[in-house]
């Protein structure tokens, strides 16, 4: 069901909205100017929070990706310390089974996140019980999904065997649980323009997860990158959640008293979750299959190149949610918003792209030679897939934005389509570098048509009267 939300005569009252990271927003009376009085001058813009507004925008998405950026960054040096400190086989088996927390956590959260990075704007008082009934259902499934998958881990992922022991199990589990409440974290805060905190909540759990790791190695505990990925999400998950309800959430309900209506809410989550199974599946999906047929050595060659070329795709995706977090709170601007991120970070991550694919060898040398050198083609091919991926990213979006949900779902069913479906029919012909052929593929098969109809699904709007675009 589409809902339209129609913009705020000018003759009422209209917000004046504070920068990201400021406590509240304020609302000031609109000027009101009589025929027979003179206005202001007329080289004064004709809406000062604009270009305020654009800059908003970016900010909040540059911050969502540096936030990205520097988990990657962390990241890399988790995993150059585990491939240190542990066997290939080690290694490759942890990768996979993290992959399973972010597959099971992924259809356990219900796709809540992205719904409250939706909805949270608009909650008003009502802020606190969507956060709280959100992590309620989203830890209940999650925990049940994960105790299914232990119990079928010989039939679909028999190289996952070692979780089935009692305090592998109890880790496997927790951990899905705590990931599912992480990722709607996220979700609170980017709503709540609070990306500074999205941030700030990463850094801490790649530092944690780093000196825990170095801990548990010293203790030479063969679950140790697992035991310590989850410890440090309990600690992450502490810290923001306290600041989120001692603060952050409190003054955002003071802010105004308005709420989603539940039944529409349902719906758009509904809907929405059905497209994130498909996202879900084609990102997590494929390590598995990568285990499945080259065993933990090859998937720790694979996983190395994904945690850095995945870092491209998650910038499209930050940039993203800060567009449906404006479009929530500014709808009429969509269309503008979407055509300034394309430009926008399109140019950053061509040059980004680029910079990969240049240094990709020395990238994966850091972990070590032979990540170099079964690494390195995979590594290039997924930096160049991340360019059309900017695009249906934002297609995705916008239709997110807008409610047509049926478009969204389409363009992420196909891509797992082809994703998976690419994937397996190119890894005997290429090897590890097949996943890197199948999503370039499976991307441009997509963008390119989006490409030739921009125009249509992305028309360029007039502003609407007494609004001038910077």
């Amino acid at each position: 069901m589409t809902t339209r939300v129609e913009a705020a005569p000018t003759t009422q009252l209209r917000p004046s909205r504070a920068p990201a990271g400021d406590a509240d927003v304020r609302v000031t009376p609109a000027v009101l100017s009589a025929p027979s009085v003179q206005t202001a001058p007329a080289t004064a813009p004709a809406v000062p929070g604009t270009a305020r507004d654009g800059a908003r925008l970016l900010r909040n998405g540059h911050v969502l990706t540096l936030s990205s950026l520097l988990t990657a960054t962390l990241g890399a040096g988790f995993w150059m310390v585990a491939t240190s400190w542990y066997s290939t086989a080690s290694v490759g088996r942890s990768y996979a089974a993290i992959s399973a927390v972010s597959l099971l956590s992924g259809f356990g959260q219900l796709n809540l996140a992205d719904v409250l990075v939706r909805f949270v704007p608009a909650a008003g008082r009502h802020t606190r019980r969507l956060v709280l009934r959100c992590y309620a259902a989203s830890a209940l499934f999650s925990t049940l999904l994960a105790g299914l998958f232990l119990l079928l881990v010989p039939v679909l992922a028999p190289g996952l065997d070692y979780l089935r022991s009692p305090l592998g199990a109890a880790c496997f589990i927790a951990a899905t649980c705590g990931y599912s409440i992480f990722v709607l974290q996220d979700g609170v805060l980017t709503g709540l323009r609070r990306a500074g905190w999205v941030l700030g909540e990463n850094a801490l759990f790649a530092a944690v997860k780093t000196g825990l790791l170095l801990a548990f190695g010293i203790w030479a505990l063969s679950a140790g990158v697992l035991l310590s990925w989850a410890g440090a999400l309990a600690v992450a998950m502490a810290m923001t959640n306290y600041y989120l309800f001692r603060h952050a959430v409190p003054r955002h309900q003071r802010a105004g008293a308005g709420a989603p209506a539940p039944h529409r809410l349902l719906r758009y989550a509904a809907a929405d979750y059905l497209g994130a199974l498909f996202r879900l599946s084609a990102y997590n999906v494929v390590p598995l299959i990568v285990l499945n047929r080259y065993g933990p050595v090859g998937n720790a060659y694979f996983s190395l190149a994904w945690v850095v070329g995945y870092s491209l795709f998650l910038a499209a995706y930050n940039m993203g949610s800060s567009m449906i977090v404006e479009a929530a709170r500014c709808p009429e601007r969509l269309e503008e918003n979407a055509r300034r991120i394309l430009r926008h970070s399109g140019l950053l991550m061509a040059a980004a792209a680029v910079l990969i694919v240049c240094c990709a060898p020395w990238v994966l040398a850091l972990f070590g030679p032979e990540y170099s050198a079964h690494g390195t083609t995979l590594l290039r091919l997924l930096s160049l897939a991340a360019l059309p991926n900017l695009l249906l990213g934002i297609a995705i979006d916008v239709a997110r934005a807008r409610r047509t949900l049926g478009w969204a779902v389409g363009l992420q069913a196909v891509l797992c389509v082809l994703v998976l479906g690419l994937t397996a029919w190119l890894l005997p012909v290429f090897g590890i570098a097949g996943v890197g052929v199948a999503w370039l593929l499976a991307e441009c098969l997509l963008a390119v048509p989006l490409l030739l109809t921009l125009n249509r699904w992305l028309p360029r709007r007039p502003p609407p009267p007494g609004r001038s675009t910077p």
